[in-house]
């Protein structure tokens, strides 16, 4: 199962969301399907209509940048990053 890594945005807004989980998937957009349906409304605040991963929203798999159909090995790990931004 992919190691997922979620940004700390996310816990306030959907209670008994662990940071770090683990998913079975095969790519970064069945793992987003697999944490909505646990967590109903969490595809929204990654994934724009399109689909496409929201402008401030970043993935990384295996510390490389990837997309919604960037492809998931059993052991990888997957990153979650919100941009932040400020003056």
């Amino acid at each position: 199962m992919a190691e997922v890594h979620l940004p700390p945005m996310l816990s306030p807004l959907f209670p008994g969301l662990p940071r770090q989980l683990e998913v079975e998937a095969a790519t970064v957009d069945e793992a987003i399907a697999r944490l909505n349906e646990q967590w109903p409304g969490l595809r929204d605040r990654l994934v724009e209509p399109g689909p496409a991963l929201r402008p401030h929203i970043n993935v990384y798999v295996d510390r490389e940048r990837g997309g919604l159909d960037s492809a998931l090995e059993p052991s990888s790990r997957v990153d979650v990053i919100a941009a932040i931004s400020g003056g």
